[in-house]
């Protein structure tokens, strides 16, 4: 790997970095790519072919895993949409179902006893969607 090869990865980490801290604000690529020093054209084929999904798909798998954990908790549908950040109680339901495979609402409901007995770091593994199931719905 070049020099420059390590670079844009350092580039790319701090911009992940960035979403996985900052999920909750508003977002855009533009942001993001400023955050990793590249264009936002680049930023996108980079962070693509760096982590296998867009940055705005990257984005959105961390809001939805952040609001299963505030459904599992007993948050409202409602109040999770707004606390991750996602301004459309609409997009936010369909991104739900689209990654997770339910609506909020069924998988606020569902019996959540195993998840809250395991350790938070093993708890965000074990409930993570499948990333093979996400590409697929992204190519369909």
């Amino acid at each position: 790997m070049t020099p420059q090869e390590l670079a844009n990865l350092a580039h790319l980490r701090r911009a992940r970095d960035l979403i996985d801290r900052d999920y909750a604000l508003p977002l855009d690529v533009p942001t993001m790519a400023a955050g990793a020093l590249m264009s936002p054209a680049h930023f996108s084929r980079q962070f693509k072919a760096a982590y296998g999904e867009t940055p705005y798909n990257y984005l959105m798998t961390r809001r939805i895993e952040r609001a299963m954990a505030l459904l599992r908790a007993g948050a409202s549908v409602t109040e999770a949409c707004m606390e991750v950040g996602c301004t459309s109680l609409g997009s936010f339901s369909s991104r739900f179902t689209e990654i997770v495979g339910m609506p909020p609402s069924e998988y606020r409901a569902r019996e959540h006893h195993a998840v809250q007995a395991m350790p938070p770091c093993i708890a965000r593994l074990r409930t993570r969607p499948p990333r093979t199931q996400r590409v697929q719905s992204e190519q369909d």
